[in-house]
């Protein structure tokens, strides 16, 4: 079979193609139809009409090459993470969860691949264009025979299969009719493959980590109106602190605060830095909150004296561990908790009496409202404090209370780092 054929025939390229070229595909009820109504769910359809760049169907059962635990995931599951590009790690999850239910309930069977934070970002990266490779996405099969007649190697990897002939006789490049002395000249170009063809030796060696690492340094900006992808990836490619980058000896770790995802908690991604940072509390849903409202990590700095007098420390905030690695939960030095369980499911310390034993807990309430029983019975390893409610017509002016309840969660902080062993020269032992 011919490139150009496994092109048209492979879903994965048809996505990528219909999102650069701003023509989404539509879900459809049978392979047949060529249209769809606007809010037919997932778990009802059961194909995807591609209207461009040749019209086609696919079954959403169809597995495709990109990969997750060395298992193909299928189109619904990859056309379903696109959908969702925008919202965060655990709406998506209970997304996920919604549609396998009704998967279920519908008697198709199955369920929805829910992928991981990383899968998840480097099919965005490379459905949309930013990328054109990526190690989960499994090289399109090309036939040997048609290689070895051509005298060109075996495609190997990439969007285009590998490495294209010369242009015979300057007819065509890319489809496009060329003039016959550019033809001469494009028949001299030396035609390069990708890192498989190039990185030849005695065994096959992937260097994906260096990619990895170098996101860290180098980043990459997707700054497209109306989508919030961007803040996904520029917080894994700003996030020096958690990449696996050796560090001097007697170097000092950034220290982690946990928040609760709950949509109840009162701080979150979205108020958390002015609340902690400037001490104002302004509502998480509010206009107020600022420009944080999607981002998965926000770093702050802060003078503790007690624990450093010469230099601030930086605090990285996440509302997930789902990125930690074991040596991380050493660092995380308070968990603000709004007293459901729920929260503790993928921490290190599931039980609340072990993790507020290991790591300082902090519930903020209302001034006049009761504290969670939950939150009482967990004892002293829990900081429990209250601000005032919000007031429209006040605004930011009349929360001028809230500096003093940040002051003493600062002074709670400091307490726990210094008795587990923080200073200038480092953190704590890995417990």
């Amino acid at each position: 079979m011919a490139p150009t054929d496994l092109l048209l025939s492979d879903p994965l390229n048809h996505l990528r193609d219909s999102i650069a070229n701003n023509n989404p595909p539509i879900p459809t009820s049978s392979a047949e139809s060529t249209s769809s109504d606007a809010d037919l769910s997932l778990a009802v359809a059961t194909h995807l009409f591609f209207p461009t760049p040749s019209p086609q169907s696919f079954s959403l059962d169809t597995p495709t090459r990109f990969a997750s635990s060395n298992k193909p995931v299928d189109l619904r599951s990859i056309y379903f993470a696109w959908l969702k590009k925008d919202v965060a790690i655990p709406d998506y999850i209970a997304s996920a969860q919604r549609l396998s239910d009704e998967l279920s309930a519908a008697g198709k069977g199955g369920k929805v691949q829910n992928l991981v934070f990383v899968e998840r970002l480097d099919l965005i990266t490379w459905l949309e264009g930013a990328s054109e490779e990526s190690e989960y996405i499994q090289p399109l099969a090309t036939d040997p025979a048609a290689a070895q007649a051509s005298g060109q190697p075996l495609a190997t990897s990439g969007v285009a299969g590998g490495v294209a002939p010369a242009a015979a006789g300057g007819a065509s490049r890319g489809g496009k009719v060329i003039n016959p002395r550019l033809a001469v000249i494009y028949s001299g170009e030396r035609k390069m493959g990708d890192r498989n063809c190039i990185l030849r030796g005695i065994k096959p060696t992937d260097f994906s980590h260096v990619r990895k690492t170098a996101e860290s340094f180098l980043g990459r900006s997707r700054n497209k109106q109306g989508q919030h992808t961007s803040s996904v990836v520029s917080s894994l490619n700003a996030n020096p602190s958690l990449v696996s980058l050796p560090k001097k000896r007697g170097s000092r770790p950034d220290p982690i605060i946990l928040l609760s995802p709950s949509a109840s908690s009162l701080l979150r991604m979205s108020n958390i830095k002015s609340f902690l940072e400037s001490g104002i509390y302004v509502p998480p849903d509010s206009a107020l909150a600022g420009s944080s409202n999607t981002a998965s990590i926000l770093h702050i700095s802060r003078m503790l004296p007690s624990v450093d007098a010469s230099r601030p420390l930086r605090f990285i905030l996440v509302d997930t561990p789902e990125q930690f690695k074991p040596d991380y939960w050493s660092r995380v030095v308070a968990v603000f908790t709004t007293g459901q369980t729920w929260q503790f499911k993928s921490y290190k310390w599931q039980s609340p009496s072990d993790l507020f034993r290991n790591v300082l807990g902090i519930y903020v309430g209302l001034r006049g409202e009761d504290v969670p029983n939950s939150v009482k019975g967990w004892g002293r390893g829990v900081m429990s404090t209250a601000i005032e409610k919000w007031n429209n017509h006040s605004g930011v002016q009349g929360r001028w209370r809230d500096r003093e309840v940040v002051e003493g969660i600062w002074g709670s902080i400091e307490e726990a780092m210094k008795s587990r062993g923080w200073g200038k020269d480092g953190g704590p032992a890995i417990r």
